[in-house]
């Protein structure tokens, strides 16, 4: 077999990319005074979901633009698990996501407690915006083990990217792509 002959997978060229991904676009990250948003030329994103048990480990963005595959993986995650409904995820919140673990110097998973919500969910949750950006699917409620939420509040706020609550009680952020603005709940 020549060497020409030999195509490499989609995956494992994007597996190459996985570990550069972190170490290049965290300086970038840390040295914005907002969120860069097309910094980077590979974001990866990573999390698990306690309530289904699933998690995600992916590159999302390569060569200056997305990955539908993977957007649509990221999408079926992020679906409202209780009315099993997928929307189509909006990548800036997965770049809002991305962002604040780069600030935050980790590549630790995310616990996400809500993505997506239908409209029937979102009015079953006590407390919940009815004109949530969850219900856009522009919005995620989140944790690290690793760091507290008081921590993740402020990494998100630095990439102004959105909106940011801070839930120190249900000990969770929501991060979302809709204006800039902030909250304590």
């Amino acid at each position: 077999m020549k060497i020409d002959e030999i195509k490499p997978s989609r995956r494992a060229i994007l597996g190459v990319f996985a570990g550069l991904c972190t170490v290049a676009a965290a300086p970038v990250y840390a040295r914005a005074p907002g969120l860069l948003r097309k910094a980077g030329d590979t974001r990866s994103i990573s999390m698990y979901s306690q309530r289904t048990g699933e998690s995600i480990k992916t590159i999302y963005y390569a060569d200056g633009k997305y990955i539908p595959e993977a957007m649509s993986e990221i999408s079926y995650f992020m679906r409202d698990w209780r009315q099993n409904e997928v929307r189509s995820y909006d990548p800036n919140n997965i770049d809002n996501l991305a962002a604040v673990l780069a600030l935050m110097e980790t590549n630790e998973p995310y616990m996400m407690i809500s993505g997506y919500r239908t409209p029937q969910t979102n009015r079953m949750l006590r407390g919940a915006a009815s004109n949530s950006y969850h219900l856009r699917a522009m919005a995620a409620d989140i944790r690290l083990r690793s760091r507290d939420v008081r921590t993740i509040q402020r990494a998100a706020l630095r990439c102004n990217g959105g909106g940011v609550g801070y839930y120190r009680r249900s000990n969770f952020v929501h991060i979302d792509c809709g204006p800039v603005r902030t909250w304590n709940g």
